[in-house]
């Protein structure tokens, strides 16, 4: 493990130990009533699907696991994603209007970082292969839809809706992307949160909905400063 992976390990599980304390002292039954996520009350875990695959969250420890494999889920960034969901959300069904970033409460102050974690990374994937786009859509069970060159939508977790639109980059211009939410997004993250989630849904759509071996806030960079796993 490098430098890098050492420091997000250490990073990472400050806002993880933090959101973890706060899901612990919850009571189960009451998270599912108010995030419509269902709870195993014999077993002691939630039931989630994040990007077409199911992963099982154990109350109280926090604990996540590939419901399929049983694998444990190991990345600090994805876990701190899911509990503050399960902790916050409000079980508001989809509003089917979708609004950028900007216009979510916070946005406009956070918007550079956005842009620059997500927006660009999302372009520089896909910006000049949007057939993968497509094949990658489908693996997440998300839809293609008519925006931009190409624009797929999909449902990251229970209720929460991203699309993501690239128009395609030529010799003159460079891709470009854009990354909107469902309206009904400010019932499940805030504006800095958001930042984290357009990330980790970016990183799962490259990777067919499979969660990375190792995904964290501070990604191991390539030698033009973009993020691989």
């Amino acid at each position: 493990m490098n430098d890098i992976e050492l420091n997000d390990d250490r990073q990472g599980r400050v806002p993880y130990e933090y959101i973890q304390n706060m899901f612990a002292k919850e009571d189960p039954v009451q998270i599912s009533q108010q995030s419509g996520i269902y709870y195993d009350e014999e077993n002691h875990y939630f039931k989630i699907k994040i990007m077409g695959k199911e992963y099982n969250i154990k109350h109280p420890q926090g604990n996540m696991y590939d419901l399929k494999t049983q694998k444990e889920i190991s990345a600090y960034t994805i876990k701190t994603i899911v509990l503050r969901y399960l902790v916050n959300s409000k079980n508001v069904p989809v509003f089917n209007k979708d609004i950028t970033y900007k216009e979510i409460p916070g946005g406009l102050v956070y918007y550079r970082n956005f842009y620059n974690r997500t927006i660009l990374k999302l372009a520089k994937i896909f910006g000049n292969d949007l057939k993968a786009l497509e094949e990658v859509t489908l693996c997440v069970e998300g839809t293609l839809i008519k925006k931009g060159d190409a624009a797929c939508r999909f449902e990251f977790i229970n209720n929460v809706y991203i699309t993501f639109v690239i128009w395609q980059g030529d010799d003159e211009l460079e891709a470009s992307a854009n990354i909107l939410f469902d309206g009904n997004i400010q019932y499940y993250f805030n504006a800095e949160d958001l930042a984290v989630v357009g990330d980790v849904a970016i990183e799962l759509l490259k990777n067919k909905g499979e969660i990375p071996n190792w995904i964290g806030l501070y990604q191991k960079k390539t030698k033009d400063g973009y993020e691989i796993n």
